[in-house]
């Protein structure tokens, strides 16, 4: 069972289309979104709610029975064009520093602040801040983007915790967590502006509820990223090596903010590429995690290049 954000007869993935019975992926261009349950080759929409905030604003128990009898229409999959599963008043926030490998990096790139993030990763309060707004999230098959005025940029693959309004973990998906590793690298402050702009998060597929995934520090997390027909850089991990578990991030989350709307808060990354590898304009960024399934997404350069891709 898998819960997504959809449309209906929508203008299909730029660049292809996936084989008949699978959602077909990109930002379509008519309808409005839905939300459903995608089991097999079939969606039911959620007759309960008309959104994904809507579904996240109700208590655990109800989410769980609106998703084994969804009551709503019935389609094809190959009929859905899969959109991120986030929408209305959902933010994304993000955990920095939770796997020793971004603590590494951290420290590599940031060589006159780099005792920052040694002790944050020991520190007993984790690094959160906020990601995205709803709206600015790309989902499968829509382009990320590097910032025009960055010279080193990675993606940052994360397994993202879909939390309901009371905090309970509801469900899992994949982040994308864009980042400039020279801005952030000249100053630890400018970390805003190193990860949050337009083209600067995706999420997807869709969200894998949470009493399907027993362990979710028994996945293994997948980075390809491919340039020219090659692969350019690959990497894989394990969650197991994940520093802060999810409930204390959750928990630092909620302490003193509210999220009607529920959050996905995505927990940090386990792959980064050696310095100096950068993405670039024409890449494409594939995440995989296993029990969940994969994103990709094709990369652009500048706001106007992100503009003009989602049209």
């Amino acid at each position: 069972m898998r819960l997504i954000r959809f449309l209906v007869d929508g203008a299909g993935p730029r660049g292809g289309r996936p084989a008949v019975g699978e959602p077909r992926v990109g930002e379509p261009r008519v309808g409005e979104p839905r939300v459903g349950v995608l089991d097999g080759d079939t969606v039911t929409e959620l007759a309960a709610v008309g959104s994904l905030g809507d579904l996240l604003a109700l208590p655990l128990d109800q989410i769980r029975e609106s998703c084994a009898n969804p009551g709503g229409a019935r389609l094809p999959a190959a009929g859905a064009t899969l959109l991120a599963p986030v929408d209305g008043r959902t933010e994304v926030w993000a955990a920095g520093v939770t796997y020793e490998r971004s603590r590494t990096a951290r420290m590599a790139e940031s060589e006159q602040s780099a005792d920052v993030y040694d002790r944050v990763y020991a520190a007993s309060r984790p690094e959160l801040f906020f990601k995205s707004a709803a709206w600015r999230v790309s989902g499968p098959g829509a382009p990320v983007s590097v910032r025009s005025d960055s010279v080193i940029d990675v993606p940052e693959p994360e397994l993202a915790v879909v939390l309901n309004a009371a905090g309970a973990v509801t469900g899992y998906t994949i982040c994308n967590d864009m980042s400039s590793r020279s801005i952030e690298g000249e100053n630890p402050l400018y970390l805003p502006q190193a990860k949050i702009y337009l083209g600067g998060c995706a999420v997807g597929p869709w969200i894998v509820p949470a009493w399907e995934i027993p362990d979710p520090y028994a996945l293994t997390i997948e980075l390809a990223i491919a340039r020219g027909g090659a692969t350019a850089w690959a990497g894989s991990a394990s969650t197991a090596t994940l520093h802060r578990k999810i409930d204390e991030l959750a928990g630092y989350l909620f302490r003193a903010d509210e999220f009607p709307a529920g959050v996905i808060l995505s927990t940090g990354t386990s792959l980064v590429p050696d310095l100096p590898f950068t993405l670039e304009a024409g890449d494409e960024v594939r995440i995989r995690i296993s029990g969940i399934g994969e994103l990709a997404n094709p990369v652009v350069r500048g706001k106007a290049a992100v503009r003009q891709a989602l049209g």
